[in-house]
């Protein structure tokens, strides 16, 4: 770990370290195995992750999902879209990709499964993002048809995202890190955006590995911008910048 996240991580749990009337680091680890009720490492993965997000963080990538994406999975699969927002954080990601997905299939809704898995291992942003409240400075940014069509008014600093619209995404708690994921059926599209950047090489790699298993042939992998997969490691196939692809047949 560098010295930039170590002092990082100090910084954040200096404060639960006071609060606690714990003397170091060494305490406080004794504090968390030996915490029975999972609040304590509840707390400290909230402190420790960082969340940082907006709506249509990296436009170019939305614009390829509805351009190139979407108009695959429309004329490859019979009506069941399976996306998997993987460190959604506060909602921000998931709510943008939602929208874009009410408007494709707004003439074809009846027919089409367009509920969308998103996941991430802290409690905190996840229960931001059920509730679906933003600043208004936030969603002002957004298209106005899309502020008209999927928020409503909260109070004067405030919107909300429609009751219908967070019905379409489901929110669970998930470790990246767990060795097997438990999906029945692959994903033919992956989220996972300015999450890797925090591992190592090894841990990456093992992960983009996972994801390529609940890929579904065919299916897309999107990353973040600063990010980046093992070419000689991977499976998946580049085609775009931060863009992957699992080939079908494989």
């Amino acid at each position: 770990m560098s010295d930039e996240k170590k002092s990082l991580i100090y910084s954040r749990l200096r404060a639960v370290l006071e609060e606690l009337h714990l003397d170091n680091f060494t305490d406080y680890y004794h504090y968390l195995i030996n915490d029975k009720t999972g609040q304590a490492a509840i707390r400290f993965i909230d402190k420790v992750t960082t969340n940082h997000t907006f709506f249509m963080r990296e436009t170019d990538h939305f614009d390829c999902f509805r351009d190139k994406v979407l108009p695959y999975i429309e004329q490859t699969f019979n009506y069941d879209l399976r996306l998997w927002c993987a460190g959604c954080s506060s909602g921000e990601e998931s709510y943008t990709i939602k929208f874009i997905v009410e408007d494709y299939f707004r003439n074809s809704k009846v027919k089409w499964n367009t509920e969308i898995l998103a996941t991430d291992i802290s409690t905190q942003v996840l229960d931001k993002a059920v509730h679906g409240v933003y600043p208004n400075d936030s969603v002002n940014t957004l298209p106005q048809e899309w502020r008209k069509r999927y928020f409503e008014k909260f109070d004067a600093d405030h919107s909300a995202v429609k009751q219908e619209i967070r019905n379409g995404i489901t929110y669970r708690k998930f470790n990246l890190m767990e060795e097997n994921f438990p999906f029945k059926r692959p994903f033919q599209v992956i989220f996972c955006r300015n999450v890797m950047i925090y591992f190592d090489n090894q841990t990456r790699d093992t992960l983009v590995k996972k994801f390529y298993n609940v890929t579904e042939p065919g299916g897309y992998l999107f990353i973040g911008h600063s990010e980046s997969l093992n070419h000689t490691d991977t499976k998946y196939k580049y085609v775009l910048p931060a863009l992957y692809r699992k080939e079908k047949g494989l």
